[in-house]
């Protein structure tokens, strides 16, 4: 669906990090806090950096009031606005907020896409389970692999939902050429089962993990799986982890 050249290939350590991180802090050595109504101003400035600057502020500024100019930014034409934007929002979390954010899955830079999938996971919805699930399937890599970060937050939202999320996750755990990716849908899985009980929904993604564990041909993706099976302690996988261990297999 996408094919930003700038995103295709995954630096693991950028990508797995929280996307904050790598925002420069806005305030001066003195580490003095932005100023929440310098900040405002700033957001409809002329210059694309002063608007930039002023969105990222509010990636460490919670201010309802910094919504309604901070939805306007997804729109601009400048993408490193827009991402810093998305990230804000993701911060600043608000229900007028979704909908635009859903509407900038669409955007053309892989960045702001990937800022945008973090805002919506942050907000916890369940309205944003459908367009992150579509994401998981058919982004770029670096996108889809916080989409499955994203999903796991379902958690937050209900039950119906991380159900809901857990076949894609299982889906794109066994086919995505990318093992990072792989990787965090098994911990998104993991994060999953551990609000589930043990019915069949639960069985199945346990399965999927064992499977992960025992066939995945990346012995990270592996590592993954097993992690995120003793973390929820599923006796089951516990077992068939021990076994295979015993055999000499991991």
């Amino acid at each position: 669906m996408y094919d930003d050249e700038e995103l295709t290939k995954l630096d693991l350590e950028a990508d797995l990090a929280d996307p904050l991180d790598d925002f420069e802090p806005t305030g001066e050595a003195s580490e003095v806090a932005p100023d929440p109504d310098a900040m405002l101003a700033l957001l409809s400035a002329p210059e694309p950096q002063q608007r930039m600057l002023a969105a990222r502020a509010f990636c460490e500024i919670e201010d309802d009031r910094a919504v309604a100019p901070l939805i306007q930014l997804l729109a601009d034409d400048c993408p490193l606005v827009r991402v810093s934007a998305a990230y804000a929002l993701g911060r600043n979390v608000h229900a007028d907020a979704i909908a635009p954010l859903m509407q900038h899955l669409q955007d053309w830079n892989g960045y702001v896409r990937k800022g945008v999938v973090w805002a919506l996971g942050n907000a916890h919805q369940a309205e944003t389970l459908k367009p992150l699930v579509e994401t998981l399937k058919t982004d770029i890599p670096a996108v889809r692999l916080w989409a499955a970060s994203a999903l796991a937050q379902m958690v937050h939202v209900g039950y119906e939902p991380v159900v809901a999320a857990i076949p894609a996750l299982i889906e794109v755990m066994r086919r995505d050429a990318i093992a990072a990716v792989r990787s965090n849908c098994a911990w998104a899985l993991g994060q999953l089962c551990k609000e589930l009980p043990s019915n069949v929904v639960y069985a199945t993604a346990i399965d999927a993990l064992i499977e992960t564990f025992a066939e995945d041909d990346d012995l990270g993706v592996r590592e993954d799986a097993r992690t995120a099976i003793l973390r929820v302690g599923d006796p089951r996988g516990l077992q068939v982890i021990e076994e295979l261990e015993q055999d000499g297999w991991f």
